[in-house]
C-alpha cells in the first residue's frame, strides 16, 4: 500500500536537502557575522503559551493535541512565544543586550498555496533589552546583509517599515472610533488581498464616509523614502508620534541602509503584540506574499511572567525566499552533496581484500571516502562512477594492494601514479 507524505509538507531527497543546508548555512553564517547567537527550543509547547500570545483563535490555527496526562499541547507555529518563556524564565541572569537567532523547523494547519506551506522552515533573529532605535536598525541590517549574501539586491526587494502608533494617531484623525481600531488595523493589514470595492465597503463599515475612505485607501498607498520624514508628516497630518521614526531614519542611514528602506504606513502586522516599529520585506514585482515581517514587541516578555523588557525582532520563511531565488535563478547550479575527497575502486580479488581497510583508514583521518559496490572490474565504468560523484582522487585497488601499494589518479588532472596504501592519507590531504 502506498501512502503519500502529509498536505503541504515536503520529502528532502538529497539535492532538495542540499538547497536547505545552503539556507540554513547563509542564515547562520549572516546571524554569527552580526553578533547573534543560535538557540532553539521543543517542536511542541503548551497550548496556553499561544493563547497567552495570541487569544483562542490561534487555537484553530495550530496542530494541536492532548496527551496522555490529559495536557494540551501544541506543535509549534512560531517562535516568538518560545523565546518569550525563555526569556523570562532567566531575564535577570541574560546579559544585555540578548541577541539571538534560530532556524526552527514549524508546522500551521491552514490551507496549502504557493509560498505558503503546512510545515516549512524558519529564520527567527530578536534583539532585547535594548530600547532605541540602533536594535531596529541591527534587525533589519541582518536581514538586508542575508539578502546581498543570496545575490538579492535592493532593486529587487524593499524593507517597508511603519509604525503602529502613527497609524493609530493617523485613524483617529480619519475618525475611526477606539472600539473599531483592532479592526482597521486587521483591514489595513488584509488591504493588498482584497478587491478595492470590498476594501471600501469594509472601510465604510468602521464609520467612514466616502473621502476618509479615500484617504484610508492613499495613506496605505503611498511610500517614502528614507530621509523624507517630513513628506511623511505632512501626509500623515501628525506630529508627537513621529518621533521614533525620525531617531530610526537617521539610524538607518547610518547603517547604510537607505536604499533597501521605504516607509509605508499600509504596514501594520496583524498581531497585537507589536507595539512600535514594524516592517516587512516585499520583493518590488509584487510577485510574492511578504519575505518576512517583525517589529517591536516592547510588552511581550512581561506577558509571560518576566520583567519590563523591550524587544525587536523578525521571521523569515524558507518557502518564499526558495521560491524568489529560484525565479532569480540565484540557487547554485553545484548544489549537491559533499563531494569525496577519495573513491576507492578494487579490480581484483586482492584489491577486494584490501578495501574495507584503505576506506576505514582513510575516515579515521577525516578524509571523505566512499567506496564502489559493484561487481564488475571493468575500470573505465568504475572511474565514471568516480567522475559522477565529484571525487577528487580516485584509488584503485589491483594485485599490488597485496604488496602495500595502490594507483591514485586526480581525476581533474588525470594524473595517475603509485602511492604506499600507508601513505595515502598523507597524499590525498
Amino acid at each position: 500500500m502506498k501512502i503519500k507524505g502529509p498536505k503541504g509538507t515536503r520529502d528532502f531527497y538529497p539535492d532538495e536537502m542540499a538547497r536547505r543546508r545552503y539556507l540554513h548555512d547563509a542564515w547562520r553564517r549572516v546571524s554569527e557575522r552580526h553578533g547573534f547567537d543560535e538557540v532553539d527550543g521543543p517542536i511542541f509547547e503548551m497550548l496556553d503559551l499561544y493563547r497567552v500570545k495570541s487569544g483562542d483563535g490561534i487555537v484553530s490555527e495550530l496542530f494541536h493535541f492532548t496527551d496522555r496526562g490529559d495536557r494540551e499541547l501544541a506543535i509549534r507555529p512560531e517562535f516568538t512565544p518560545t523565546l518569550a518563556r525563555m526569556v523570562a524564565a532567566k531575564a535577570n541572569a541574560l546579559p544585555k543586550p540578548v541577541k539571538w537567532f534560530c532556524t526552527p523547523n514549524l508546522c500551521r494547519a491552514e490551507r496549502p498555496q504557493r509560498g505558503r506551506l503546512r510545515e516549512f522552515d524558519q529564520w527567527n533573529i530578536d534583539m532585547l533589552g535594548l530600547d532605541g532605535p540602533i536594535a531596529d536598525a541591527e534587525v533589519i541590517a541582518v536581514a538586508c546583509d542575508l539578502l546581498s549574501e543570496l545575490g538579492v539586491g535592493p532593486e529587487r526587494v524593499k524593507v517597508k517599515l511603519s509604525h503602529r502608533e502613527v497609524v493609530r494617531q493617523v485613524l483617529t484623525s480619519l475618525g475611526v472610533p477606539e472600539d473599531q481600531m483592532n479592526a482597521a488595523f486587521t483591514l489595513l493589514d488584509a488591504k493588498a488581498k482584497l478587491p478595492p470595492e470590498v476594501f471600501t465597503e469594509k472601510a465604510k463599515a468602521l464609520g467612514l464616509g466616502d473621502e476618509q475612505v479615500q484617504r484610508f485607501d492613499a495613506m496605505c498607498s503611498q511610500t517614502y523614502d528614507v530621509g523624507q520624514i517630513d513628506a511623511l508628516r505632512e501626509a500623515a497630518g501628525i506630529d508627537d508620534a513621529l518621533d521614533d521614526l525620525v531617531a530610526i531614519d537617521k539610524t538607518l542611514a547610518g547603517f547604510g541602509l537607505a536604499e533597501w528602506c521605504v516607509y509605508d504606513l499600509g504596514i501594520v502586522r496583524g498581531l497585537a503584540y507589536y507595539t512600535g516599529t514594524v516592517f516587512e520585506l516585499h520583493v518590488t514585482t509584487g510577485k510574492e506574499r511578504a519575505l518576512g515581517g517583525g517589529g517591536r514587541y516592547d510588552k511581550l516578555i512581561e506577558l509571560f511572567g518576566g520583567p519590563a523588557m523591550p524587544g525587536v525582532g523578525f521571521g523569515m520563511g524558507d518557502v518564499v525566499l526558495t521560491n524568489l531565488l529560484e525565479d532569480e535563478g540565484l540557487l547554485p547550479d553545484s548544489l549537491t552533496t559533499p563531494n569525496p575527497d577519495a573513491y576507492v575502486i578494487a579490480v581484483t580479488d586482492a584489491g577486494d581484500t584490501a578495501l574495507p581497510g584503505v576506506v576505514s583508514a582513510l575516515r579515521r583521518t577525516k578524509l571523505h571516502a566512499r567506496l564502489n559496490y559493484k561487481a564488475t572490474r571493468k575500470v573505465g565504468k568504475l572511474l565514471k562512477d568516480a567522475e559522477n560523484c565529484g571525487a577528487r582522487y580516485a584509488i584503485l585497488l589491483d594485485d599490488e594492494a597485496a604488496n602495500g601499494n595502490a594507483s591514485v589518479k586526480d581525476l581533474g588532472t588525470g594524473d595517475q601514479q603509485t602511492v604506499a596504501i600507508d601513505q595515502l592519507a598523507d597524499h590525498i590531504a
